[in-house]
């Protein structure tokens, strides 16, 4: 659970332990993955096109196979990161101390001094614009206590709830580790969630350049300033990983993602993800039905979809099973926890989004619509934490994607 997992009273987020050896066993054998997607003949390891509104894939191939996210993965810290700033644990305006482990971070790095600060915002865009190893670190230790170890747990952890199926963090910024591993089927449902559950910080992934102590740094992400429409969102690299790429972009009333991993050299991944926007665009224009390619040794999945789970307020067909859950089980259950199942930008589609709540769960239960800012959440209030994961299974397993607050 993302919010439920964390200690208000210390301001921190609690430890949460993996089973590392049943994970590290399954890494074992699926590391042949990695070794057959890397021999695409296009020059990349694995591409996917996807709709950022309504989590459709357009165009996917190899997209189940794993492989080295590098810098990809600190789209999880900065959602993490968001999640802090949304329920008041951190505020852009705070500051956070550099310990010396974060200062000894391999680069790319701002290079900040041991016993220094950095101010939440200017940590954000370090990260989204920068990549900044020892960024990210300082991020990960002050939300975790000092420990970035438990940050990636958390990280992990929160992973598999928002319905990432095959991934797993060793670190906060994709350093090179062989446990530290990805798909783009997963980073592509990690890019949704961040559009979808805190749009208000989504403008950070489109900074071109950024100025700080006097030295300017500019975005790896070519498709900025050349793609139209581009607005995010992240590079990554290491040897292991190649190349790799995150690419968004709006037009004619569309919003769509590329994710590119594994490319041979920088101008291979820009120019397969420009092709791989193209594509995508070209192929709403024309209505074609999406396009799966899997290696023989990927896992399957249905064509032409992403997991509900990815993005909040999906508009997919629901049907009412014997799972609904029963009237009488949520109203005598009553705590601090909530279940958010969305934030709309009109109270039509809140309301809308509430409906297909009720209709899962049932015509009894009582769903709130929220105003918050230019937002309108829908959310269930005062729940046990038990009553909040039961409702967030069943909705989960309709299909509608949610999260625990506390």
């Amino acid at each position: 659970m993302i919010i439920s997992a964390l200690d208000h009273g210390g301001g921190f987020f609690v430890a949460f332990e993996i089973m590392r050896g049943i994970f590290r066993h399954i890494v074992a054998v699926a590391a042949v993955f990695v070794t057959c997607a890397g021999a695409h003949g296009a020059g990349y390891r694995a591409v996917m096109v996807a709709d950022m509104d309504t989590g459709r894939v357009l165009y996917s191939e190899n997209s189940n196979d794993l492989n080295y996210p590098a810098s990809l993965t600190k789209i999880m810290t900065l959602y993490l990161t968001f999640d802090a700033l949304e329920h008041g644990r951190l505020h852009l305006d705070d500051y956070l101390i550099v310990s010396q482990s974060a200062a000894n971070a391999s680069p790319v790095k701002l290079g900040l001094a041991a016993g220094s600060k950095i101010k939440v915002e200017d940590a954000i865009k370090a990260v989204a614009v920068v990549s900044a190893n020892d960024v990210a670190r300082v991020l990960a230790e002050n939300l975790k206590g000092g420990k970035e170890g438990n940050f990636a747990s958390l990280m992990t952890q929160v992973a598999s709830e928002i319905g990432l199926a095959k991934t797993h963090f060793e670190n906060s910024s994709g350093l090179p580790n062989d446990d530290h591993m990805s798909t783009a089927r997963d980073i592509a449902l990690l890019s949704m969630a961040v559009y979808k559950h805190f749009p208000q910080y989504w403008k950070y992934f489109g900074i071109k350049t950024w100025t700080y102590n006097g030295k300017t740094y500019t975005n790896g992400n070519r498709l900025l300033g050349t793609y139209p429409g581009c607005d995010g969102m992240k590079t990554g690299f290491t040897n292991k990983s190649k190349y790799s790429l995150v690419a968004t972009a709006k037009r004619d009333g569309h919003h769509l993602m590329s994710v590119v991993l594994g490319a041979e050299n920088k101008d291979v991944r820009a120019a397969v993800a420009t092709n791989m926007l193209n594509k995508g665009f070209n192929m709403l224009g024309t209505n074609a039905a999406p396009v799966v390619k899997n290696s023989p040794v990927a896992a399957r999945q249905p064509a032409g979809t992403v997991p509900a789970s990815a993005a909040t307020g999906v508009a997919a067909p629901v049907t009412k099973t014997a799972g609904t859950v029963p009237v009488q089980a949520l109203s005598d259950v009553h705590g601090t926890a909530g279940v958010q199942f969305g934030a709309f930008s009109s109270r039509g589609a809140a309301a809308a989004q509430a409906a297909r709540v009720k209709q899962v769960l049932g015509s009894g239960v009582v769903v709130d619509i929220e105003p918050s800012g230019d937002l309108f959440r829908v959310r269930m209030n005062g729940l046990s934490d038990a009553a909040a994961g039961n409702i967030k299974s069943h909705a989960a397993a309709a299909g509608i994607d949610c999260y625990i607050f506390h």
